[in-house]
């Protein structure tokens, strides 16, 4: 898979350093991998990425698309603490099948399988992961995940992608206002579809806005709503939209 880049941070502080900037426990490097993210000060989404335990170090899967970013915000971060940030050449390989001996199980869903880090090119997995994102309502940065998202709206506590008990890192005062509402007014989730229509079509229901229609497969899709508006038959362009109203975010 060629769309990822890896950055390795190591030193003293290497630890100490992603636990006060990121939104989940880096202790859980202990375990395997972590998925997590960063955030604005105000709350809002800028990169997600995996957190792998590499030895003494931390090796950062991240999609290419964001690596620039990310080194640039790290680097801003990192003021005087004891903490390298390298790229390396690693090449992500992933699949459904037993866990092999120098792999990660994902930790955002048991359907997703595992990711290892490798020194060749992955030739042989003939996994949909499309349709197991459409399935399991799971973004993926540029698409579902942008700089106008919030985590919880896109599903982050279901894909343990955040820990409320682990204190202070950036955007966390928002993040934790949004967890103790009564309910999420907005998110992800799965909804059924008839026809197609262009990712990032907006949807209405009877005339008002009411979400975005994202990834599609197999008669599903992937759908940012606005939930008091998403109770009845929708369109996407073309396309009919249904929704069941089973949130894919919980709160409390």
């Amino acid at each position: 898979m060629t769309n990822r880049r890896f950055l390795r941070l190591s030193g003293a502080d290497a630890h100490s350093f992603l636990q006060g900037l990121v939104t989940n426990d880096v202790a859980k490097l202990a375990h395997g991998a972590v998925y997590a993210a960063l955030l604005t000060p105000q709350g809002k989404y800028l990169a997600d990425f995996f957190l792998i335990p590499w030895g003494d170090a931390v090796v950062l899967d991240v999609d290419s698309s964001l690596a620039d970013m990310l080194i640039q915000r790290l680097s801003m971060y990192k003021l005087r603490a004891d903490v390298q940030i390298a790229e390396v050449p690693l090449h992500l390989h992933r699949g459904t099948s037993a866990l092999p001996d120098d792999g990660f199980a994902d930790p955002r869903a048991a359907a997703l399988g595992w990711r290892a880090y490798r020194d060749h090119p992955q030739t042989d997995d003939t996994t949909d992961w499309e349709a197991m994102r459409v399935t399991h309502v799971i973004p993926e940065t540029g698409v579902e995940l942008g700089p106008d998202s919030f985590i919880l709206e896109a599903g982050f506590e279901r894909l343990n992608g955040v820990d409320f008990r682990k204190g202070c890192y950036v955007g966390q005062e928002v993040t934790a206002r949004m967890k103790h509402k009564t309910e999420l007014r907005k998110g992800l989730a799965s909804v059924d579809l008839e026809g197609q229509a262009p990712v990032g079509t907006p949807l209405l229901a009877e005339g008002k806005a009411a979400g975005t229609l994202f990834t599609q497969s197999g008669g599903q899709a992937i759908a940012y709503l606005r939930f008091d508006r998403a109770k009845g038959p929708m369109q996407a362009d073309q396309a009919k939209v249904t929704w069941h109203g089973q949130t894919e975010n919980p709160s409390n």
